[in-house]
């Protein structure tokens, strides 16, 4: 006899729940109101808790920590998108499937203008941020009036996209030590022969960079790794919706609840936008020169991470200054 897992039967799915009927252009693979009759897909609601706890954190760190005004204001705007998320596919509602939506797409936006206006002279940074309005009115008023879920999601993977390789290349080309001495000899700002003292705090900073890069780079890796396979665990959960219902009903509950893909990528583009938030915070720091003033806390891969203040700041030559 073949072992079986202890489950329960998944009850019927039902077209009479609380929220019907149903008015958003989109409706996944998890049937509707089978768990209760208040949520319309309640695993496809309940994993955008991630979101929330992780916008939580994000907020908190940013008002503890001093880090700059516009990564808090995108931790707001994580924050719209899983508390979006989560009313679109409890209700199943037009209106909060462009909550859900267009939150990502602004969202974005403001990532897209703080990776570009930085360090920008005026008007540049206002000029910029009007675009990226217009952009995102744009965005908002040509999407309703297609209602093409293929649309948002092409407008929020450039997006994406741009603003990804470009802070990956401000991020090579401004900390790591080699890109910075081809600078400094093509501008002819060297200086005179160093000092022994000297010496030694360049190589330091130039340890230290590196450090930090490879740091930069596992976070990069890590946060696309969780990303892409949770948008590719909703591409089979799109590609292969009935076969998965089957199974679902074959294993019964809960553990038919790993087979929902869409619930999968919630989680994956949560973790993920949130490391992405985070190295764009310490990338900031980083660009401004204060990597001895702040740092990584990532203890374990599993573990949220979060960029802090020291407590003692390294200064020149290697001295110490309390900063909390």
């Amino acid at each position: 006899m073949a072992f079986k897992l202890p489950s329960i039967p998944y009850p019927p799915a039902r077209n009479d729940g609380y929220w019907a009927p149903i008015t958003s252009t989109l409706d996944w693979c998890e049937e509707n109101y089978y768990a209760t009759p208040y949520s319309a897909e309640i695993v496809n609601t309940l994993t955008n808790l991630l979101f929330i706890y992780l916008a939580y954190r994000g907020i908190a760190n940013c008002l503890a920590h001093g880090h700059d005004r516009i990564f808090l204001i995108t931790f707001v705007g994580y924050l719209l998108v899983g508390s979006g998320s989560f009313l679109f596919h409890t209700t199943l509602k037009y209106p909060m499937q462009l909550v859900d939506e267009l939150s990502m797409i602004y969202t974005t936006c403001l990532m897209f203008w703080a990776t570009f206006e930085h360090k920008r002279s005026p008007p540049v940074p206002l000029l910029l941020g009007l675009a990226m309005t217009g952009l995102a009115l744009f965005i908002t008023a040509y999407y309703h009036y297609l209602q093409d879920p293929t649309f948002h999601q092409n407008a929020y993977a450039i997006l994406t996209a741009i603003v990804l390789l470009r802070s990956m290349y401000i991020m090579e080309v401004s900390i790591r030590p080699y890109y910075r001495e081809r600078r400094e000899k093509r501008s002819g700002t060297m200086g005179g022969a160093p000092t022994l003292a000297d010496k030694a705090e360049q190589q330091r900073k130039d340890d230290r960079d590196r450090e930090i890069l490879r740091q930069m780079w596992w976070m990069i890796g890590t946060g696309l790794t969780v990303f892409l396979g949770g948008f590719a665990v909703w591409n089979l959960d799109n590609a292969y919706c009935s076969q998965l219902r089957v199974w679902r009903h074959e294993v019964g509950l809960p553990w038919g609840i790993l087979l929902e893909g869409h619930g999968w990528w919630h989680l994956g583009t949560g973790a993920g936008a949130y490391c992405y938030i985070v190295w764009g915070i310490w990338l900031r720091h980083c660009l401004n020169g204060r990597q001895d003033e702040f740092e990584l806390v990532w203890p374990r891969l599993f573990s949220v991470p979060v960029v802090v203040r020291r407590k003692e700041a390294v200064v020149a030559n290697g001295g110490i200054k309390k900063t909390r």
